[in-house]
């Protein structure tokens, strides 16, 4: 009798744990958590604060000459030598690192000023331009010009900048040249390349509005470009339509229920939600600190960050927000657009604010966001890791399907020992459900073009592929494209991803396969650069291949 009092006390506590996950986070259990995470290099010398895949399927990170000595020394004896630093004039030690996709190894770059908080995008012919910085870095522009042979390094413009930026934004434009917005005390923005000598700033007084006195939350603001050439941005709480060329805002937007901020240091993350043909344009943005929680995580009073989505469809006629639950409150996580559509919500914390030490509770599991589900039945949450990525993470997608994670840095300096969250010099790599060995029956093979092909704007473009034998379904099929992204600060800039317009699913000889699809009419759609293309089938996709479109 005792036995049996004990077990059904017992049964009673998991059935009630049970229900409370359930009518909680009913979508949780749907089946057994997807994911898998693998250590790459536990030590890349450096914290990974910001990253940009290239074309060359080698990832560049880099993180600020004011940390002290990094983990990785410069090549061949260099030393870097800038009387103007804040911590080391002399430095012999590297803050930047080229990661090869392919050996899976590290290679030192050398910076020669201050890149802390700076921002970047890659131009139409690979070439990555990062603007910015910190200290007397932050009018430089760095160029970065791929190569395969490993002896591409930086290069420095010293005044490549009209104003300082620090914690702006850039987007690549449709003419191939970038925007770089905002920053901290710039109310404004100018362009890379310049045209002439004239080529100055401009204001932005929306960056004025949404600023809030000695707290800001408008920093890192969240750019897309709009199908009609207009950008949408974010800051702070709220967005407007904005026209660039002639300085005017087009259209502005609801205040985001709620009103709490989402913008750096309250920092939430935001995606283009997958562009298809003549769908509409919408924009999703997840995460942040409700008002006030900067200055109380300041005060040591760690705020539960916010725990919803608000997503808009820009173009109607009368845009609302339309508000979503996410299983977990998060600030300071990443969010990635994954080759067959859905989002992928990673890193961060579940308590305080961006900023130095000022975040608690990392939120180690993933979320997967699926756009096309109901509402009630788009967040899935995946396996969890075992290293916290606090404020200085990253994440970008790379061309196998996996995402690559690292960085965590909430100090002033590497600090290693005797904090609540070490600088982290780890990189892993997330697989999400789709990279299951068990599906690979599945999973497409690209045939033709080739990678590294150029494509135009508005052609039908014919793709070869195979599936496994008996495994097709042709209903399933359909090709994306995908922009690769700087991620910094979580946000990953110039992210967008296009679903293309497809023919029928032809037969071209055993278990081989072609569909025609027509590559985007404009660079309002997709400026021109290099793209990532996938095949997906059932949810699978391809090993993408690199196309260069002109």
């Amino acid at each position: 009798m005792v036995h049996t009092l004990v077990l059904s006390a017992v049964f009673r506590r998991h059935l009630l744990l049970f229900l409370l996950i359930f009518f909680t986070h009913p979508n949780i259990l749907t089946r057994a958590a997807d994911g898998r995470w693998d250590l790459l290099l536990s030590n890349i010398g450096i914290s990974a604060m910001h990253m940009q895949l290239l074309h060359t399927d080698r990832v560049v990170m880099f993180d600020r000459t004011d940390f002290g000595r990094s983990n990785i020394s410069l090549p061949d004896g260099k030393c870097r030598r800038d009387p103007n630093d804040t911590v080391l004039p002399v430095d012999c030690t590297a803050h930047s690192v080229e990661y090869d996709v392919a050996s899976n190894s590290i290679r030192p770059l050398m910076v020669l000023t201050d890149v802390w908080c700076s921002s970047g995008a890659v131009m139409p012919d690979g070439t990555l331009v990062q603007t910015g910085g910190f200290n007397d870095g932050d009018h430089a522009v760095r160029i970065y010009e791929p190569c395969r042979n490993s002896t591409c390094d930086w290069r420095e413009i010293s005044r490549g900048l009209t104003q300082r930026r620090w914690y702006a934004t850039n987007h690549i434009l449709p003419d191939g040249r970038q925007i770089v917005i905002g920053g901290r005390r710039q109310f404004n923005y100018e362009f890379y390349p310049k045209t002439s000598s004239a080529d100055g700033s401009y204001n932005l007084p929306f960056l004025v509005q949404t600023n809030d006195p000695r707290i800001e939350n408008n920093l890192y603001p969240f750019v897309f470009l709009n199908g009609d050439g207009n950008l949408f941005i974010f800051a702070n709480n709220r967005a407007i339509l904005f026209n660039y060329l002639n300085g005017s805002v087009v259209r502005t937007y609801p205040t985001i229920p709620g009103g709490d901020p989402r913008s750096y240091p309250s920092t939430g993350s935001a995606v283009l939600l997958p562009l298809k043909n003549n769908a509409e344009t919408e924009i999703l943005v997840c995460g942040g600190a409700p008002k006030g929680a900067y200055v109380r995580a300041n005060n040591g009073d760690f705020v539960g960050a916010l725990n919803t989505c608000g997503r808009i469809r820009i173009n109607d006629l009368n845009p609302q927000w339309v508000m979503e639950t996410m299983p977990m409150g998060r600030v300071m996580s990443d969010m990635l657009l994954l080759p067959n559509g859905e989002v992928l919500i990673i890193n961060g914390a579940g308590l305080g604010t961006a900023g130095w030490e000022l975040g608690r509770s990392p939120v180690l599991a993933p979320v997967i966001y699926r756009p096309e589900n109901p509402v009630g039945s788009r967040f899935e949450v995946q396996n969890p890791s075992s290293t916290p990525r606090m404020y200085h993470s990253t994440a970008v997608l790379l061309r196998d399907g996996r995402v690559l994670v690292g960085g965590s840095n909430p100090h002033t300096y590497y600090n290693f020992t005797g904090v609540l969250f070490p600088t982290d010099l780890t990189l892993q790599a997330f697989s999400p459900r789709y990279l299951d060995p068990k599906l690979a029956y599945l999973r497409p093979n690209i045939i033709s073009p080739v990678s590294q092909s150029e494509i135009g704007y508005g052609q039908q473009l014919p793709i070869r592929f195979s599936i496994p034998p008996g495994r097709l379904n042709s209903t399933s099929v359909m090709v994306t494209m995908v922009a690769p992204s700087f991620n910094t600060h979580s946000f990953s800039m110039n992210q967008r991803l296009l679903v293309l317009t497809r023919g029928d699913v032809t037969a071209v000889g055993k278990s081989t396969y072609q569909v025609r699809v027509g590559t985007p009419g404009s660079g309002n759609l997709s400026p021109t650069g290099y793209y990532l293309v996938f095949v997906v089938h059932q949810g699978i996709p391809s090993e993408g291949i690199w196309v260069q479109i002109r």
